[in-house]
């Protein structure tokens, strides 16, 4: 790995200098798609297709991920609060110009808590050089594409497994 990030906490995803908030309504139910997203890392790459690689480090106190075009990154898990919320910060990455990142995933019942569906919400926050966080705010409508798409495969993949 090429750098060591900020050791920022959980307080972080609501200070960070860009934050992007994405959500999506999904037809599993929470602890459904809490279960995926925490107990099943491996399994990331399945329905996150920017993912080629996830798997737990340190007994399960963090990840490790690659990405398609080769970006690393080693994390360590910040909230494990089933199934309401998966958090993890990226401690050390090949990403120039990353000062901190922690990203969010908050799961609530959709519907008011009536149905058997979940909300899913992602806050992606980050630090980094000028150029870098220019750069992902204009490239926010990417990657809004790139969550929709992975909650969809990950809720279709759910479903299918459901029935």
């Amino acid at each position: 790995m090429a750098h060591r990030l900020s050791p920022v906490g959980l307080d972080f995803v609501e200070s960070a200098p860009v934050r992007l908030v994405f959500a999506r309504e999904v037809c599993a139910p929470p602890g459904t798609v809490y279960g995926a997203l925490a107990d099943d890392v491996t399994g990331w790459p399945q329905w996150f297709t920017a993912v080629t690689l996830c798997r737990p480090t340190g007994g399960g106190t963090g990840r490790e991920v690659r990405l398609k075009g080769g970006t690393r990154f080693q994390e360590s898990i910040l909230a494990a609060d089933g199934p309401e919320r998966y958090a993890y910060r990226v401690d050390r990455t090949n990403a120039p110009g990353l000062r901190a990142l922690v990203e969010e995933w908050r799961l609530t019942p959709a519907g008011g808590g009536t149905g058997t569906g979940t909300r899913v919400q992602w806050t992606f926050a980050m630090d980094g050089v000028a150029p870098l966080r220019g750069a992902l705010k204009l490239g926010r409508a990417g990657l809004g594409r790139a969550f929709r798409d992975a909650v969809t495969a990950l809720d279709q993949r759910l479903t299918s497994s459901a029935a």
